[in-house]
């Protein structure tokens, strides 16, 4: 696992495509979506993650992006993507020890994301109403979920970057 350079992109587009792949054919959000918060400010390249099984093949990815708790910065994690011929090996909890590690190190106070808790509950996210934290849309329930990193976590409402309101 490494942090995402330049040269990566065009794959991890192709890996969060296979992801996220409908039977429609269709390109899954989740690609436009990466593509935006590229170009947004809340994009921390230290952030994005690769893995890779074989040396020069990315085979997941992860990102966290600026998003705030009230005023208080915070991040937002997502996609998090490993092709389905790749799943179940470890890489997607590869990719969350990294990102969250990386938190860590920076001394980021909050991580949120939206996802399935008997997953990511193994890596501490809790349910984030337990830490006075207000999901985006109160319709996510209990699949918006938060790990708190370092100190008194900040409470109020999650707001993800931009390009995740636009969605």
């Amino acid at each position: 696992m490494r942090r995402e350079r330049p040269g990566d992109a065009p794959c991890v587009r192709a890996v969060v495509a296979a992801a996220f792949a409908g039977d429609d054919g269709a390109e899954p959000i989740e690609v436009g979506l990466l593509d935006r918060l590229r170009d947004d400010g809340g994009w921390l390249p230290a952030f994005s993650l690769v893995a890779g099984e074989v040396v020069g093949e990315v085979v997941g990815h992860v990102v966290a992006t600026r998003g705030h708790v009230g005023e208080q910065p915070a991040l937002g994690v997502g996609p998090v993507a490993v092709p389905p011929d790749h799943q179940r090996r470890g890489v997607g909890s590869a990719l969350m020890h990294g990102v969250l590690a990386a938190a860590e190190a920076r001394e980021e106070s909050l991580v949120a994301l939206l996802g399935e808790p008997a997953f990511y509950g193994r890596f501490g996210f809790r349910p984030a109403a337990e830490h006075g934290v207000e999901a985006p849309d109160a319709a996510w329930g209990r699949f918006f979920q938060v790990r708190a990193l370092a100190g008194d976590p900040p409470r109020g409402r999650f707001r993800y970057a931009a390009p995740f309101v636009e969605l």
